[in-house]
């Protein structure tokens, strides 16, 4: 029969092997399998108007197809002004969405005289990619369609990018490196990746900052090909200057809080930055949930551009 000291060892053993088991769990396994879920996911969020194109809103279009500089395809919808052009819009979806999301705001830009560009970002809906990168890689999908809409369609400046989430983030990440960008429209972007994967997962999950989220973040830049301190939204929006930036935020957005936007704003650079908060609690939904206002603020952003810059 075990001596007393004998089946005390074994259970240590079994305990401390337990412990590791636990802790090769929630420090391996659930942060790459978040991971996963950010970069390889494909879900998409259903949108009210899905299966629908600009005709269905009675525009002419043509289905457009261009590659990021990094080499990604990637697919779109150019929908030229009536008459002459006051300028052109680049329309940038959030993650989990495709160029659908942005029809109705495009449907706005045309009523206002502008040319427009809908794409989906790379692992979004019709375009290539391997994977999603939350808005850092996704920044080359957005000079890539700004190129094609100045290179091949010979599209009217000023050149805007308007963005939704992700897709601001990746607007305001390109701005800071390409000057033919003149504006741009940020639609609850966030501040940094590292911190809104903290954010998101105590907010939905509970779960601590350190280390799970900050694994997560890691290996997300670490599948991206970059360094989690190179996406910085914060740094992207002082190196923009002084070109125009209009900032937007839902006053109940939990994702994206208006003290996100009311940050960066404070280090926009540009004398003619503009910030409104609407009224609303969901994400990325101000343009459907508070449409009077927020029309009237992107149009009288527009109406402040320089024409042909």
């Amino acid at each position: 029969m075990p001596s007393r000291s004998r089946i005390l060892k074994i259970v240590r053993n079994v305990l401390l092997m337990v412990a590791a088991l636990v802790a090769a769990f929630f420090l391996i396994v659930v942060p790459w399998f978040f991971t996963s879920i950010v970069t390889h996911g494909t879900f998409h969020y259903p949108d009210p108007n899905d299966g629908k194109t600009p005709k269905s809103y009675n525009l002419d279009f043509r289905r457009i197809g261009f590659t990021s500089p990094d080499g990604i395809p990637l697919m779109g919808w150019y929908i030229p002004a009536e008459g002459a052009a006051r300028g052109t819009i680049i329309y940038c979806h959030g993650l989990n969405r495709t160029r659908i999301e942005m029809l109705p705001d495009a449907v706005f830009g045309h009523s206002l005289g502008y040319n427009g560009l809908l794409f989906d970002l790379r692992h979004q809906g019709m375009s290539g990619g391997a994977i999603t990168t939350l808005g850092y890689q996704e920044r080359r999908d957005v000079q890539g369609a700004v190129r094609y809409s100045l290179e091949h369609e010979q599209a009217t400046r000023p050149v805007v990018v308007w963005g939704v989430s992700m897709g601001a983030s990746a607007a305001l990440m390109a701005a800071a490196e390409s000057p033919d960008i003149s504006a741009v429209i940020s639609d609850s972007s966030f501040d940094s990746m590292m911190s809104t994967m903290r954010h998101h997962l105590r907010l939905f999950l509970h779960l601590p900052g350190f280390p799970i989220a900050d694994e997560v973040g890691y290996w997300v830049a670490w599948r991206g090909g970059f360094w989690p301190g190179d996406f910085d939204v914060v740094k992207a929006v002082e190196r923009i200057g002084d070109r125009p930036i209009l900032f937007v935020a839902v006053e109940g957005d939990r994702r994206m809080p208006p003290s996100i936007a009311q940050t960066l704003y404070a280090h926009a650079q540009s004398p003619r930055k503009r910030i409104i908060v609407l009224p609303g609690h969901r994400h990325g939904e101000g343009f459907n949930q508070a449409r009077e206002p927020y029309e009237k603020a992107v149009t009288d952003f527009l109406a402040s551009l320089p024409a042909g810059k």
